[in-house]
């Protein structure tokens, strides 16, 4: 099993389009914190990416940038820029909000938010690297201009299949930005994507994915990594941010909760399903992640 389609499966992106921001001059646009991911490409000219603690995204013409919002960030001709609030300037999608001290059009930033159908909304986020930034130099930023493309047009004319189009759109967007190599800033990219990128990492992914019922030990992941069980576990803290058992154990929650919202078997196959050898070990592990037991959770 390919842990990133397991990944993508699980979150089912859909996407809420902002509106247009024209800027000029000097100006920025600050973003407070959420529980969301956000995604903004430069049409037009350029601008800087700016988060606390870290060093300005310098971003141009056609750049990508997936972000998020886990701490507040701003979008600015500047880090010194005076920031104005986005929750009152961009209202609604298909309005141009204009910012700046100029009258010209200097920047065009167009953007807007991914969703995830999801009930594992919040885990899957957290695996995501904070940020993920596409260049218009890289190989896959003219396909991700193709489908953002072909998404805004699907969505001003909306016909029969519309609907499901635009999800299929959005999904292969947010894989195409994902799965580019060396993607990201330096720092911000622990994840289970930074993982797939390691030789090492990526191996005990793939064994962890592709059995997730064995009852998996550091040491035996070590072994089939060909590592010791001490390097191993240091280096998949460091790139995932969880230990390997830790990362084991939230997946198999996840998936446990996606089998449980979609009613496929009762409490006691889902419980071997995911590698549990008795529904009351399921079921005290998912209670103590989750908040209520599995039968509380499918109501």
């Amino acid at each position: 099993m390919d842990p990133f389609v397991d990944f993508i499966q699980l979150l089912r992106p859909q996407a809420t389009l902002w509106s247009r921001v024209e800027t000029s001059g000097t100006w920025g646009l600050s973003f407070q914190p959420h529980d969301d991911v956000l995604f903004c490409w430069v049409e037009q000219g350029a601008c800087y990416l700016v988060r606390r603690d870290s060093e300005p995204l310098a971003m141009g013409t056609n750049d990508f940038v997936l972000v998020r919002a886990s701490v507040p960030f701003a979008f600015a001709s500047s880090d010194a820029a005076m920031m104005t609030d986005s929750e009152s300037t961009i209202t609604g999608a298909g309005v141009v909000a204009r910012l700046g001290t100029d009258a010209r059009v200097d920047t065009v930033l167009r953007g807007g938010k991914f969703v995830f159908d999801s009930v594992n909304e919040q885990l899957l986020t957290g695996l995501l690297p904070e940020v993920t930034h596409v260049a218009a130099s890289a190989e896959a930023s003219e396909r991700v201009r193709a489908l953002l493309a072909m998404n805004e047009a699907e969505c001003s004319r909306v016909g029969v299949g519309s609907k499901f189009v635009i999800a299929r759109l959005m999904e292969l967007i947010l894989v195409e930005v994902l799965r580019t190599p060396n993607s990201g800033c330096e720092g911000w990219q622990a994840g289970m994507l930074a993982g797939l990128r390691d030789p090492v990492i990526s191996r005990a992914l793939m064994a962890l994915h592709g059995d997730v019922a064995r009852p998996w030990t550091t040491e035996m992941l070590a072994c089939h990594c060909g590592t010791s069980r001490s390097a191993l576990a240091a280096r998949f803290a460091r790139v995932v941010g969880y230990g390997p058992i830790a990362y084991l154990q939230q997946w198999r929650i996840a998936v446990a909760k996606e089998q449980l919202r979609r009613g496929q078997g009762t409490v006691g196959e889902i419980a071997l399903l995911v590698g549990f050898q008795s529904s009351s070990a399921f079921s005290t592990a998912f209670k103590r992640a989750v908040g209520c037991s599995p039968s509380e959770f499918e109501q």
